[in-house]
């Protein structure tokens, strides 16, 4: 099972200066994500996308409410959920199979056992012949892969994932798209996506998460078949494109409502 859940969740802060007042990043949001879904938040800078990713991986806490992974309230981090963040944040002095054992190790993996789920993993996303070379020897492509790798190989019931293609470039970017579609589906794993791109939130996703100033807007259904191969017909489609407007009017102009 991967189901996790925020309840009621708000993320509160005092701000500084002569005239200190009560902040929200977070207002008492709450959605599930089920086992084996891919859901994507989507929002402007500063709407609260990340804060609640973060409070999803256990990163920060929240001032009220609660996270459940599987109908559990959970504290913290734990293996149980593995991030990917913006950039890969590997350890340069490790190669890349190196950096996904680490996890494993933390787990107390030893031996055999460890080399070889580290390698299998790099094989998933494509690296298993660059497992000994380091970060700064790997494109930002490559770097980003060990880091799904690295998440991935520890076995967490959820996948979350920090804008983790924002930072490269298009080509590059859509590639792993494509690749992250193909682990999916291979895995099963379910995702918790955090992006700003609405293209890559409707391919992606099972369900969009809209949010604005904090506050969850609106979910947005994808009734888009998988696999999602072909992305080239699947975004010139008339379904992806009206699925796209919807989120953008939820984004700009719609009253808030959960579906």
């Amino acid at each position: 099972m991967g189901e996790v859940s925020l309840v009621d969740v708000s993320k509160q802060f005092t701000s500084r200066g002569s005239n200190p007042h009560t902040v929200f990043a977070l207002r008492r949001v709450s959605f599930t994500i089920r086992d084996g879904e891919v859901a994507v938040l989507i929002g402007p800078s500063g709407c609260g996308k990340t804060t609640a990713l973060r409070v999803a991986m256990g990163l920060e806490q929240a001032s009220h409410g609660h996270v459940m992974v599987d109908g559990r309230e959970v504290h913290g981090c734990g293996h149980d959920r593995g991030m990917v963040f913006q950039h890969a944040e590997l350890l340069p002095w490790l190669t890349a199979l190196q950096n996904v054992a680490f996890g494993l190790e933390m787990k107390g993996m030893r031996g055999a056992a460890l080399h070889d789920t580290a390698m299998r993993y790099l094989e998933l996303v494509g690296l298993k012949d660059s497992w000994n070379r380091r970060p700064h020897q790997l494109s930002g492509g490559m770097r980003q892969r060990v880091g799904i790798a690295r998440a991935l190989a520890i076995d967490p019931k959820v996948l979350l994932m920090d804008e983790p293609f924002g930072a490269l470039d298009a080509q590059t970017r859509e590639s792993l798209q494509v690749e992250l579609l193909d682990i999916q589906a291979r895995t099963g794993k379910t995702i918790l996506f955090v992006t700003h791109d609405l293209d890559e939130a409707v391919l992606l996703a099972d369900r969009v998460v809209v949010m604005r100033d904090g506050e969850l807007q609106e979910i947005v259904d994808v009734a888009l078949p998988r696999p999602r191969g072909d992305i080239g017909a699947l975004r010139s489609s008339p379904e992806f494109g009206a699925i796209r407007y919807r989120i953008w009017q939820a984004l700009h102009q719609a009253p808030a409502v959960v579906h």
